[in-house]
């Protein structure tokens, strides 16, 4: 049975104090908070009034609810109107010797019994209790930003903190309405050891120019689901706190992929903290405003200078999920289609795929039955590639075969005409070496569409050394008028999606080989603590065990980082045949779903 917390105090009441507090008082706590001078205490008394006004406006809450929490609230300059606290958590700034004297006043001031939480994100816990004479009474309550919104709480134990005292949180936990997960202390502990080496892998791809800012946030948002990208991200949670917690975690734990990307210490120096203070990887309208505006640092590079080709043909080569996927779209998009496969056979089977998944989108109202009976007349299959001979753009749906489709390439460049673009929607092989097999390798690109792709909104269009300019406007031309968002990148492995996707699961892998936590904890701390729709492991075994580990074995053979290896526990999955879904059984077990 875990103990009744009836009064908890609250140091700091900045935005995420505030929210604390907030959460407590909702769900009829006595609470506490504490600032240190009137001017930071009506600035926190701003925010939990802000707060719970959009929350009435939007009939989330009563007006009699508001007065209710504001009841419940007393707002003090002095810690020793906490003396007598159940619970005091603290949420000051993050910084390890602030923490710990807040953490000593409070030992010095409150009865043994009194629990003290600290609220930090990064930080040893165990650091910070050592600083009291009661660090088995000192516990981690990581809430998330915002606390009134984000359900999830890591509850962090050292070492010595008493089992009782993970009970009686994890009892509040559930009391206010929150999800727990407890782990051990650990940099990062499960979310932000995660996020964090995600961020800081994005933030170096931008600074390397590999890809805009708009490009590397909208991969993600299209591509994965994301509910933002990296660095807007970023420029949300504030480039100085980023940067803290980054070298915080490299610090403790060494691992190369969290040492802070240099740019981000530049721009945390030079003031550019994000959002609060109106400019950081994106310019807003002013401090603390979620509105970009434009600041002409969109394209450094000039990655959509060049002028389209015009394209009304299009020829699509493979009788696959994505071939289809593909003739689909092309001919919905009011292109005349051409498609080529082996057989007679494969080109009646491809019909009837697409004809079943326009009947589909006609009976969910996607798609007019004018607009369907158009695009199947449009589209037409053939065994035969020399009749791609005038189509304006070629696509390759083949096999994920170096060598199948630089054979391919090789023959398309003798079929097609002078000018016509020829492209790839290889998820993970180099562009530039099918491009080699032709007498043309300015004329080729890729076209990464995802799976499947009359649904996913993502293509990747990418650029190898050779691309002449105008293929590139040429590919991102006719995705925009498929409806679809074209992002651009280079030529190597992983892309974007991939590259920034990839590791983050791998890193996932590892934290569960070392039974850091479990792959519930794991995939809830994803997704109730950073909104992502999946977590690592639920995606993992939607994808497949295999098709995982060949995309980050590719990723460390081409970048050589110590931290893509993959992780020993995937590949022992992958030779035990658990592959995820398809198989029955990867991280879970779905043999009885």
């Amino acid at each position: 049975m875990g103990r009744e917390f009836a009064k908890v105090g609250v140091i700091g009441l900045g935005t995420m104090g505030a929210g604390i507090t907030e959460v407590l008082a909702r769900s009829g706590v006595t609470v506490v908070g504490v600032e240190v001078s009137d001017e930071a205490l009506e600035r926190g008394r701003g925010h939990i009034e802000h707060s719970t006004a959009r929350a009435v406006k939007r009939g989330k809450l009563s007006e009699d609810e508001q007065r209710t929490i504001f009841g419940a609230i007393t707002f003090s300059t002095s810690l020793t109107d906490v003396k007598d606290a159940d619970l005091v958590i603290e949420a000051v700034p993050e910084k390890l010797a602030l923490k710990q004297r807040v953490l000593a006043d409070l030992d010095a001031l409150c009865p043994a019994e009194t629990i003290l939480a600290t609220n930090t994100s990064s930080l040893s816990v165990t650091e910070i209790a050592v600083a009291t004479s009661r660090p088995s009474r000192v516990i981690g309550m990581h809430f998330f930003n915002p606390a009134p919104v984000m359900k999830l709480i890591e509850v962090i134990a050292t070492v010595v903190t008493d089992p009782q005292v993970v009970v009686d949180i994890e009892g509040l936990v559930q009391r206010i309405g929150k999800v727990d997960v407890t782990v051990s202390d650990k940099a990062g502990f499960i979310a932000n050891a995660l996020l964090f080496g995600y961020l800081n892998h994005a933030v170096s791809m931008y600074e390397s120019r590999y890809a805009t800012r708009e490009d590397i946030d909208a991969a993600m948002k299209f591509g994965c689901g994301l509910p933002m990208g990296p660095l807007a991200l970023m420029d949300l949670i504030g480039i100085d706190t980023a940067y803290e917690i980054l070298d915080t975690m490299y610090r403790q734990g060494r691992d190369r992929l969290h040492a802070p990307t240099p740019l981000i210490k530049q721009m945390a120096s030079a003031g550019l903290l994000g959002r609060k203070a109106g400019r950081g990887f994106y310019t807003y309208e002013q401090a603390d405003s979620p509105v970009v505006v434009s600041d002409q640092r969109g394209d450094p590079a000039g990655l959509r200078d060049g002028v389209a080709r015009r394209v009304t043909s299009v020829g699509i080569v493979g009788s696959g999920t994505m071939a289809a996927g593909l003739v689909e779209v092309f001919a919905k998009g009011g292109y005349d289609v051409t498609f080529v496969a082996r057989t007679a056979d494969k080109i009646a089977a491809l019909q009837a795929t697409v004809a079943r998944s326009m009947d589909k989108a006609v009976l969910r109202s996607k798609l007019a039955d004018a607009a369907r009976d158009a695009a199947a007349g449009r589209s037409h299959g053939t065994t035969s590639l020399d009749d791609l001979a005038g189509c304006d753009l070629v696509v390759e749906a083949v096999v994920e075969d170096l060598a199948v489709k630089q054979e391919l390439f090789a023959a398309l460049d003798e079929v097609c005409r002078d000018g016509a673009v020829l492209a790839s929607t290889t998820s993970s092989l180099p562009i530039v070496e099918c491009a080699a097999a032709t007498s043309r390798p300015r004329d080729v690109v890729g076209m990464h569409f995802f799976n499947p792709a009359s649904v996913m909104k993502l293509v990747e269009v990418v650029r190898t050394v050779s691309t002449d300019a105008d293929v590139v406007a040429t590919a991102t031309a006719v995705c925009e008028q498929l409806g679809k968002h074209a992002v651009i990148c280079g030529d190597r492995a992983g892309f974007i999606v991939n590259a920034l996707l990839f590791p983050y699961l791998n890193d996932a892998v590892r934290m569960l080989e070392v039974h850091y936590a479990t792959a519930d904890d794991i995939d809830a701390a994803m997704k109730v603590g950073c909104g992502y729709p999946m977590g690592p492991f639920e995606l993992l075994d939607v994808v497949g065990l295999d098709v995982s580990l060949a995309i980050q074995r590719s990723l460390y053979l081409e970048f050589r980082e110590p931290g893509f290896a993959p992780a020993p526990l995937l590949e022992h999955l992958v030779t035990a045949g658990y592959l995820g879904r398809k198989t029955g059984r990867g991280f879970r077990d779905y043999s009885g779903s």
